[in-house]
């Protein structure tokens, strides 16, 4: 599913984020940004363990803050790690939100025109999926309609059928709205 937004379009992809070429994935971090399970353990695992290293060095950070590292074996050229969670992986609506701008942050800082999220604090953070599309795509759809981007493309790279319907129901939400 897609929806354009002035010059950009939101792509929804059920689909593994570590097999995606965009310029950057997203990976659902803590603050200290090791590396376990979820999204982050797939990225690791995939890309190498130099991608952990990296991110370790420029942490800890606060929570719904972002910091950028390489991509080492992933077709992506960034990984942007989106401090979801501190240690104790507890997330919330906030942190979310304050995760993803952070993120769509580094990419304008980076000029970038392609980035894929997974579904932020939903996986190893426990937060609902409904609620976690919902923040996420608002976040998205405010930054590309306030301008001033380089984004051309932002995928939704979403593990597994509930989490596709729950970001597919949300957008088509969206989109009888707007």
């Amino acid at each position: 599913m897609r929806k354009k937004i002035a010059n950009a379009e939101i792509e929804l992809l059920q689909t593994d984020i570590t097999d995606l070429d965009t310029d950057a994935i997203v990976n659902a971090a803590n603050n200290h940004f090791w590396m376990g399970g979820g999204v982050a353990g797939a990225i690791k695992r995939r890309g190498g363990r130099e991608i952990e290293e990296e991110a370790m060095a420029k942490g800890p950070v606060e929570v719904g803050e972002a910091v950028v590292t390489r991509a080492g074996r992933l077709k992506a050229r960034f990984v942007i790690h989106a401090a979801t969670m501190g240690q104790d992986l507890d997330t919330d609506e906030s942190k979310i939100r304050d995760a993803t701008a952070s993120s769509l942050a580094r990419a304008r800082e980076l000029g970038l025109e392609s980035i894929a999220f997974p579904a932020l604090g939903a996986g190893v953070g426990g937060f609902p999926l409904s609620r976690a599309a919902a923040i996420m795509l608002g976040v998205v759809e405010q930054h590309l309609e306030t301008g001033g981007t380089s984004l051309r493309r932002v995928v939704f790279a979403l593990y597994g059928t509930e989490s596709y319907q729950a970001f597919e129901a949300e957008l088509e939400k969206r989109s009888r709205i707007t």
